[in-house]
Parts: C-alpha cells; sequence; structure tokens
C-alpha cells in the first residue's frame, strides 16, 4: 500500500487528490482509506510534475463530499 495524497475537493462527481510527492499511482489504480475500504479509482493525473493531482472516480455508494480532507492511498 503506497500514500496516494489528501482529498482536496469534489468536482463534476469526482474526488481530487493531491499527491505527496512526485511519485503517483498510475490511471486504474484502486483508491482505498485507512481502514483499507475501497473508495474508488484513479482515472487522470494533472497540474505539475512535483506534486500532480489525481482525479478519483468514487466507488459505488461513497459519498464524496464526506471524503474532503481525508488520506487516501493506492493499492
Amino acid at each position: 500500500m503506497k500514500r496516494l495524497g489528501t482529498v482536496s475537493r469534489t468536482a463534476q462527481h469526482l474526488l481530487v487528490v493531491r499527491c505527496d510527492g512526485a511519485d503517483h499511482p498510475g490511471i486504474g489504480a484502486e483508491a482505498v482509506d485507512e481502514s483499507l475500504s475501497r473508495i474508488g479509482r484513479v482515472v487522470d493525473v494533472f497540474g505539475p510534475v512535483e506534486r500532480p493531482y489525481v482525479a478519483v472516480t468514487p466507488a459505488e455508494g461513497v459519498r464524496a463530499a464526506s471524503l474532503v480532507g481525508e488520506r487516501l492511498y493506492a493499492r
């Protein structure tokens, strides 16, 4: 399990996650919370190379707005 980053906001039914560094997971990686509950999948990587953002499509039943400020991990 690798640290993905912190959910900064939601936009168009996606979670926008600010990565902790330049090392980010690839598109299609599974995003989980600290209890290893499935949150969604990475669908895009964008922004500055040094510290990019990733867009995560939430899984069925996940309330995206409640995750703002939470740390996510990639599995």
